[in-house]
């Protein structure tokens, strides 16, 4: 009897979970990028109805090439114009958006910050804005910020109430994001909650300059790693399902109390890249040296973070160790691999 009694409490906790999202019409920006597909696949597979916002079409994106974008409503438009966001949200009238669209690659960012700039900043203020005019059935907005709005610190790990000082365009950019989307929740009593992550890793990240998925590309293909820093960088990774549940969880715990807060989401396990490639080595049963560069500029050099305040207000933590996500992130790339030449 009360084995089925427990049996029956399983089956009501996953109904109220689905429920949540069950028939909810969703916006995601940055829907075809590494979380977003995961976050669009979840979404999916718990009864949501999203409405992404695509600017390219990237056929090797898992959005696309899991055939994602069939099952969606896709809307064609980029952060940049207002009028193309106005309508979608004035149309479509989603009840949560997902704000994940960015130019997330610190290197481009450094190559052309202004493109950074406007994607990233103006596109927020866009997003906002068109929410505060036509949003009135929204019931919460996530904004995605980063771990790299708070900038080069002395004292770490990073806590919610650390100082937010961007100095190199992306990070500039990020603490830039989070100041304007506190802003809005502050002035306008706009349902602003901020989350900020670490350095993503999971399967579907196909640009190989990042850490995780290069240095398995250069494994498969039995060559060195490339390292641009000189190693010793320390990172948070988080890997892209847990990323996943942590945005789902703001969402579904946000209440007015919590306007305009953030919150760090982190396994809590930081990393230099030396460990990190080290790891993978391991896991792929690999033993090339990696070549490392010391050519990496405008980058921070230490970055972790403290998950305490998700953990005790959102009662969130991580599901997956770095390892168990790194040999599910393997497993992916073996796959894809597999059917592409990578030569």
């Amino acid at each position: 009897m009360e084995s089925l009694e427990v049996a029956c409490a399983g089956v009501i906790n996953m109904a109220k979970t689905s429920s949540f999202w069950n028939g909810r019409q969703v916006l995601l920006t940055g829907a075809s990028g590494l979380v977003g597909s995961w976050l669009v696949e979840e979404l999916l597979s718990q009864g949501a109805q999203p409405v992404c916002l695509v600017r390219d079409r990237v056929p090797d994106s898992r959005f696309f090439s899991e055939g994602f974008d069939k099952k969606v409503t896709v809307a064609a438009g980029e952060l940049e114009d207002r009028n193309a966001i106005e309508r979608v949200i004035n149309e479509y009238e989603p009840a949560t958006i997902f704000h994940l669209g960015a130019q997330t690659i610190v290197q481009t960012a450094n190559r052309s910050p202004l493109h950074t700039f406007r994607a990233n900043i103006e596109g927020t203020w866009n997003l906002l804005e068109a929410c505060r005019t036509h949003g009135k059935a929204v019931e919460q907005i996530i904004v995605a910020s980063s771990d790299k709005a708070y900038g080069d610190q002395k004292v770490l790990p990073y806590t919610e109430d650390t100082p937010l000082q961007g100095r190199h365009p992306y990070d500039v950019s990020k603490s830039c994001v989070d100041l304007i989307s506190q802003s809005y929740a502050a002035t306008y009593s706009l349902p602003v909650a901020i989350s900020r992550c670490g350095n993503f890793f999971g399967g579907g990240d196909l640009n190989f300059n990042r850490i995780v998925p290069g240095t398995i590309q250069s494994l498969c293909k039995n060559e060195a790693p490339v390292i641009r820093t000189d190693g010793k960088y320390v990172r948070d990774y988080i890997y892209v399902k847990d990323a996943v549940s942590a945005y789902l969880t703001l969402a579904e715990k946000y209440k007015p109390a919590l306007c305009g807060e953030a919150f760090n989401f982190s396994n809590e396990a930081q990393m230099t890249t030396l460990e990190m490639v080290s790891l993978i080595s391991k896991l792929m049963k690999k033993s090339i040296a990696p070549k490392v560069q010391n050519s990496a500029s405008g980058e921070i050099r230490n970055q972790h973070l403290s998950a305490k305040k998700a953990r005790e207000v959102l009662g969130w933590k991580a599901k997956y160790g770095i390892e168990e996500g790194l040999a599910e992130t393997i497993d992916w790339y073996l796959a894809y691999f597999g059917k592409k030449r990578i030569g």
